[in-house]
């Protein structure tokens, strides 16, 4: 990937104010606006978001750019979820976070998630059908809500019409930023 080669498409991340993991957000916002892509960080409200690392200790605050009431999905190539277990309990209980992940899906735009993200992407009803990967302790949340569960680095699925990128943990960040970048250069 070159320093331009992701010029003119768009992403948004999703997240709440606090509890997010910090690399899990932090890297792949940094390598696509290095990249070119114009990232958009959405949290609950305009505070900063307080990142941890390992669901526990304090990590870096991440300015969002704006809310996830002011967030219009329709602007965007790309949804990203980052994990942590505090992140992904709660934004799956945000009604404006679970639009926006049906809303993606039902467009056919590419959505990317990471660890124990899949919990939202669950509670918009959005995993039936699909083959992704996530931090283990959802391996049966998956399965219930009609997903298949798999124990890889990164899984890139485009059943049912939208690609879906899924990896399990920060250390299968490079294998997912791959997978990513896959996604934005082949949607239209």
């Amino acid at each position: 990937m070159g320093k331009d080669d992701l010029q003119g498409r768009r992403i948004l991340a999703l997240v709440t104010n606090y509890g997010v993991e910090q690399d899990e957000l932090v890297v792949p916002v940094e390598h696509l606006r290095g990249n070119g892509a114009q990232v958009d960080v959405a949290a609950v409200s305009a505070e900063p978001v307080q990142t941890l690392v390992g669901d526990k200790e304090p990590g870096r605050k991440v300015s969002p750019t704006l809310t996830l009431d002011e967030a219009d999905p329709d602007g965007y190539d790309l949804l990203l979820v980052p994990g942590g277990a505090l992140n992904a309990d709660h934004l799956r209980q945000e009604g404006k976070a679970v639009e926006t992940i049906r809303a993606f899906a039902a467009s056919r735009r590419p959505v990317a998630a990471i660890c124990h993200a899949p919990w939202a992407l669950i509670e918009a009803g959005v995993v039936q059908g699909k083959t992704l990967t996530s931090y283990a302790s959802l391996r049966t949340d998956i399965s219930n809500a009609g997903g298949t569960w798999v124990d890889r680095s990164v899984v890139s699925d485009d059943t049912n019409g939208w690609t879906l990128v899924t990896s399990r943990t920060p250390e299968d960040l490079d294998d997912f930023l791959r997978e990513v970048e896959e996604a934005l250069i082949t949607s239209p």
